[in-house]
């Protein structure tokens, strides 16, 4: 394979993003791809525009869950939360319509027209804890663990209906994903716990789970 320093621009960008999946146009700016080298790209079918900004091959294999990919480009500082986080880890059938993202209290909302988002601001304390990194189209995604997406969804329930989040913790204990003690564990730790708490005996003691 040529050296870095004999590739083409073209050879470049087809080498990055086989790499990495998704790639915003500064990102392939600093690998000395210039932008006519990307619309040209774009114009002969080779890669394809999944976002403002935002690229990949055109016979990339389709993920899912390819827009959480796409919003942790666009919006590296946020972590993705509640409905978004429940559903990527497939503990509930809702499918949000927006991107649920968190970001510190001090920081700046992502101002993103496409994928459509849905940012809220999580205090320090909430924030930066339990956080689970999970590869998505080569990128390397933020998001909130399975307990700790539970816990916010109880917390939060004018952003998350009640029915999802009950839906969520049954089938996190139905398929034994977290045990309850260390549920009730983190649901204490997040400012959950008497919220939680009688959902829980109630699953537990109708057998839905072991402890």
């Amino acid at each position: 394979m040529p050296s870095q320093h004999t590739l083409t621009q073209k050879d470049r960008l087809i080498d990055h993003l086989t790499h990495h999946g998704l790639a915003r146009a500064h990102e392939l700016s600093r690998r000395g791809v210039s932008a006519a080298t990307i619309a040209r790209s774009m114009a002969t079918g080779e890669i394809v525009r999944v976002g403002r900004g935002l690229y990949q091959l055109a016979d990339a294999e389709l993920d899912i869950h390819a827009t959480l990919a796409e919003v942790s480009k666009l919006a590296p500082n946020g972590i993705i939360c509640l409905v978004s986080a429940l559903a990527f880890h497939d503990l509930t059938d809702q499918i949000p319509r927006r991107t649920w993202v968190a970001i510190d209290t001090s920081d700046w909302a992502p101002k993103i027209s496409y994928p459509p988002i849905r940012t809220v601001r999580f205090c320090e304390r909430y924030f930066s804890a339990a956080v689970e990194t999970h590869k998505i189209c080569g990128v390397d995604v933020p998001i909130y663990s399975p307990a700790k997406s539970i816990a916010d969804a109880f917390r939060h329930p004018k952003l998350v209906d009640r029915s999802v989040a009950i839906e969520s913790l049954r089938s996190v204990l139905a398929d034994r994903i977290v045990t309850p003690a260390k549920l009730f564990e983190v649901a204490r730790k997040f400012g959950a716990a008497k919220i939680i708490k009688p959902y829980l005996g109630a699953l537990t003691a109708n057998g839905s789970t072991s402890s």
